[in-house]
């Protein structure tokens, strides 16, 4: 086994999750990533805990999806969760476009009766992290050994010198009213964020980390948004997507490509048309574009936000958190002709944050 497998298990049990005696653990991984739930197994031996193993198999998953007709809460699942205390889930199929013939509705209709799950295991410790195969590899335009240097270099940083210097975003957040993000002459988007409260990822549930994120105030969101960078939803490629928001509302939406498909994701549910996150990306380490959310969005010289679900512990207690089976970041490269301004302040100009070398004032 590659010792990096085992660094990148001790991260997850250490750093993540803090797995220790009498734990029950759900690792939830694929096939190829069974060296990591060896790996995770011999941890949970080690510290007295109790782990479930679950396969998770994307060619499964679509095969489902398509043949049923329609969707219920699997209670069985939700039991598992509610009895759970860590869940470790790792991304990396064989292909990463087999859910590309499910139909947009039958993604939303999954979505929706799985809606109370997912918020149960979001209410656990939890991680999610990346295992390198050669078809998020391929994804990627690089090598499968190239890939694997990538994914293990960017997930066994030094986190708490990474959590320091995020910790300047946090405090210029903290107590503030307005955020406003412009980029080129397609983005001009304003957001109250009154309230709610700035959190450093510093890769304790995301793995790896490196972004600091909010939410909005949920009506508070107006203006328009161009994403310039395409993503991966349901093994489909969405790009160009520019959407509208009036009281927080997205009001028009559009894409270069798989257009449908946004417009499924957004008619989920009432909620899925408003923003949920705002995350502003910090991990210099991730240095190139992967078609990977859990990597592109923690660059740092971008921002992302979320149609959907708001994350509960962003929100202050006199704020309404957003809900929705969705939750879809999407990215804006914020590297040339942009700013981000936290009451009216520049915090950042093309990619570069103000206590960093080599900002620039305006």
């Amino acid at each position: 086994m590659d010792p990096r497998i085992r660094e990148h298990a001790k991260t997850i049990a250490t750093h993540s999750t803090s797995i220790e005696a009498g734990d029950t653990v759900v690792v939830q991984l694929p096939p190829a990533a069974e060296d990591l739930a060896v790996a995770l197994h011999e941890i949970c031996g080690d510290r007295g805990a109790q782990p479930v193993f679950l396969s998770y198999s994307q060619r499964a998953d679509r095969a489902y999806k398509r043949a049923a007709d329609s969707f219920e809460e699997p209670a069985h699942r939700r039991a598992l969760y509610e009895e759970t205390d860590v869940f470790v889930i790792a991304r990396g199929g064989a292909n990463v476009t087999e859910g590309a013939d499910v139909a947009p509705e039958t993604n939303a209709a999954y979505n929706r009766a799985m809606e109370a799950v997912k918020r149960e295991r979001l209410s656990k410790r939890w991680c999610l992290t990346q295992y390198p195969t050669p078809g998020h590899a391929q994804l990627a335009g690089m090598s499968t050994e190239a890939y694997e240097d990538f994914v293990w270099d960017a997930v066994s940083i030094d986190w708490e010198a990474q959590g320091a210097f995020q910790a300047q975003l946090v405090e210029r957040l903290d107590d503030a009213e307005e955020v406003r993000i412009r980029s080129g002459d397609e983005t001009d988007l304003t957001m109250s964020i009154a309230g709610n409260t700035a959190e450093n990822d510093t890769g304790e549930a995301n793995l790896p980390g490196g972004e600091v994120f909010t939410a909005p105030v949920r009506e508070s969101v107006s203006g328009v948004v161009h994403f310039d960078l395409p993503l991966y939803r349901y093994g489909r490629e969405i790009d160009g997507v520019r959407l509208r928001f009036e009281d927080g509302r997205v009001v028009s939406h559009a894409a270069d490509r798989n257009e449908e498909l946004l417009t499924g994701i957004l008619e989920t549910d009432e909620g899925a048309r408003y923003l949920g996150e705002l995350g502003i990306g910090m991990n210099r380490a991730i240095d190139r574009f992967t078609y990977n959310m859990l990597f592109d969005e923690k660059m740092g010289d971008t921002v992302h936000m979320a149609v959907g679900s708001a994350y509960p512990e962003t929100v202050g207690e006199t704020n309404a958190v957003n809900e929705s089976a969705e939750h879809v970041d999407m990215i804006v490269d914020m590297s040339e002709d942009s700013v981000i301004e936290v009451d009216g302040e520049v915090v950042q100009r093309d990619g570069t944050f103000v206590f960093e070398d080599g900002f620039e004032a305006a």
